[in-house]
């Protein structure tokens, strides 16, 4: 076999790993597309004989503590606070954990909602290392406010210090940046009533705000944002809770719960010790050993997605910022699935170590670095049938046309339709978005996904990779908050 032969036969060879692996993704997706409508369905159908009306006046329902850690935060926090004490639910909290903010953070909350210090007694259910230098209840005729102040420990400190200091038997995890829909705590804490003994945790959408109106508190008018960056990272959460999400929950390997939205039980928060304090991915890290806990012990408890309850959050506009953001969850990713490597492949943790967790490390963990390397295959046979059109090869044909053409099917085309689907799905089941023109938004960043997004989530996710296999520092960055206000 001559030079050529072996080089147009590695370059065939290439091409059809390149498209293997996509198909593979995206069929993956496909099922698990399946999967999420199929779900969407039966909740819509569940939903109308779910009986939030009565959920909201019954005296015994379950009372959740909604904790909500902050760190400068204060261009956010005082809508935030108002969105969750605007919720309905008859029997809730809110403690809010500033984490040593330099800002005006504190003032704020005080000046809002007329917080006096009061001594309160904080718990050591679960380890903090940080101190506590003061807690706060609010004289506005409600005790359901409690500000705690302490040294600066982290997020996953922050929590842990607000799980010693919650009252209620469920545990909410809320982002101080983020605004709750009036009814998702009735939604998110409903698989707790339908199945007490099962339910050990839930979540809920994370839905981005950017470009729509907040007053007081709620998004009251659902735009889609008009920037290019924004409107993407809109559908790209669409597509990871409509279809990822929901769908991996309908199998009962759901891995990941958004720290921005997750609701969990208290007294298996204390079994497993709270939240990894040394793991950039707290809160998926948290998902993933309370699956290990359950393994281990035999516990036969399930952590479930619902798709109604909405939390609204600020996605970052600078591409610096957004770098930052992706580095770090993709380091995160990897530290978890180190950490708990021994889970993989193990029948005794279930669906999570035999399908997901597995899938997690080919599609999730691996997927930056082959997109990168399949960028620059598909450079390179470009160019090279270039050379061929040119007649600068001698007449060799080193690729075939046919398999750039089922590359980019396999791995444009198919990603872009599946995505339609997820917008489908939106469309009819919760029409958050209304309005021909948002919805040609929502087309159009799909679109824009694959021309440059990709390539640069990508490459950012493949640092914070070789980041997490380095064990260097992890730089948190910040972002510079334009705030909930009353416009677009």
């Amino acid at each position: 076999m001559s030079w050529v032969d072996l080089f147009s036969t590695s370059v065939q060879a290439t091409g059809w790993l390149f498209i293997g692996y996509s198909l593979l993704i995206n069929s993956s997706f496909l099922l698990l597309t399946v999967l999420a409508v199929a779900d969407f369905v039966g909740y819509r159908r569940r939903s109308d004989f779910a009986a939030y009306d009565e959920t909201f006046g019954e005296p015994l329902a379950r009372g959740v503590s909604v904790l909500m850690p902050a760190y400068n935060e204060e261009a956010t926090i005082v809508e935030s606070v108002r969105a969750m004490l605007a919720m309905r639910y008859p029997d809730f909290e809110i403690v809010v954990i500033d984490d040593g903010s330099k800002d005006e953070t504190v003032a704020r909350l005080i000046e809002a909602f007329d917080l006096a210090e009061v001594p309160l007694v904080v718990g050591d259910i679960v380890p903090s290392e940080s101190r506590v230098l003061s807690t706060h209840l609010s004289r506005q005729g409600s005790n359901n406010l409690v500000l705690v102040t302490k040294t600066n420990g982290g997020k996953a400190d922050a929590l842990n210090v607000g799980i010693n200091l919650a009252r209620k038997e469920l545990v909410c995890m809320v982002d101080a940046d983020s605004l709750l829909d009036p009814d998702s705590l009735l939604h998110v804490s409903r698989p707790f009533a339908d199945h007490p003994d099962k339910v050990v945790a839930a979540g809920g959408v994370v839905r981005i705000a950017n470009g729509s109106t907040v007053h007081r508190g709620r998004v009251t008018d659902v735009r889609m944002p008009r920037t290019w960056l924004a409107r993407v990272q809109v559908v790209e959460y669409l597509r990871a809770f409509m279809i990822g999400r929901a769908g991996w929950s309908a199998t009962g390997g759901l891995l990941i719960i958004s720290g921005a939205f997750g609701i969990f039980r208290k007294d298996i928060l204390a079994e497993v010790g709270g939240l990894a304090t040394d793991c950039i991915g707290e809160d998926a890290e948290l998902v993933v050993r309370i699956y290990r806990w359950m393994g281990d012990v035999d516990f036969d408890g399930r952590v479930v997605f619902v798709s109604e309850p909405v939390a609204w959050t600020e996605a970052p506009e600078d591409r610096r910022v957004l770098a930052k953001q992706r580095r770090r969850w993709h380091r995160g990713l990897a530290e978890i699935l180190s950490r708990h490597r021994g889970m993989l492949l193990r029948p005794k943790y279930g669906v999570i170590g035999m399908v997901t967790m597995p899938w997690f490390v080919v599609f999730e963990l691996l997927a930056p670095f082959l997109e990168l390397f399949g960028l620059a295959y598909f450079v390179v046979v470009m160019g090279l049938l270039g050379l061929e059109h040119l007649g600068w090869l001698g007449g060799h044909d080193l690729v075939d046309l046919w398999l750039v053409v089922l590359l980019l099917v396999a791995s444009i085309l198919y990603s872009f339709l599946l995505t339609l689907v997820a917008l489908l799905a939106e469309e009819m089941s919760y029409r958050r978005y209304r309005g021909t023109r948002d919805l040609l938004r929502s087309v159009r960043g799909a679109v824009e996904e694959n021309f440059g997004y990709r390539q640069l989530t990508a490459w950012w996710r493949a640092g914070g990779a070789l980041e997490a296999a380095r064990k260097s520092t992890p730089e948190w960055g910040e972002m510079k908050r334009r705030g909930f206000g009353d416009s677009t």
